[in-house]
């Protein structure tokens, strides 16, 4: 294994380039090779609920979410937050969360966590109402 890997995020694939969620989501920690990091770049477009009103906990990683760009609006349980980039965000194991866009620029953001090799990730349906400011569905 390399010392090093550097990797362009664009050219990683996009799960969701084919479905109808609003933004981005690529996973960068097979093409860097990580062995105990995990690594997603997640871009949530202007005006969109990147989450579609759902939210999701797990049950044992902690989170860190770099916002390098724009504002989002992030929920922590029952905690509604504006977050803007430059910012750090900790979120700890079994803590309920979502974000979407409802402001007027793109969001870049950064989701860094330990690599378990498994999904310990839980989606909560209905986490929260559906925000006027944000499309629900890519194109809209």
């Amino acid at each position: 294994m390399s010392e090093f890997t550097i990797v362009n995020p664009d050219e990683a694939e996009d799960a969701y380039a084919d479905s109808d969620v609003p933004g981005e989501f690529r996973s960068l920690t097979e093409s860097l090779g990580c062995s105990q990091l995990a690594a997603t770049l997640i871009r949530i477009p202007a005006h969109s609920d990147f989450e579609q009103g759902t939210g999701h906990f797990h049950d044992e990683i902690e989170e860190l979410y770099l916002v390098t760009r724009g504002t989002l609006t992030m929920r922590f349980d029952g905690e509604i937050r504006t977050v803007s980039a430059p910012a750090a965000v900790r979120v700890a194991p079994k803590t309920p969360r979502s974000h979407r866009n409802e402001g007027d620029e793109p969001v870049e953001m950064w989701a860094v966590s330990r690599q378990l090799g498994r999904s310990d990730s839980t989606k909560l349906d209905d986490f929260w109402e559906a925000s006027p400011e944000a499309a629900q569905h890519a194109g809209e």
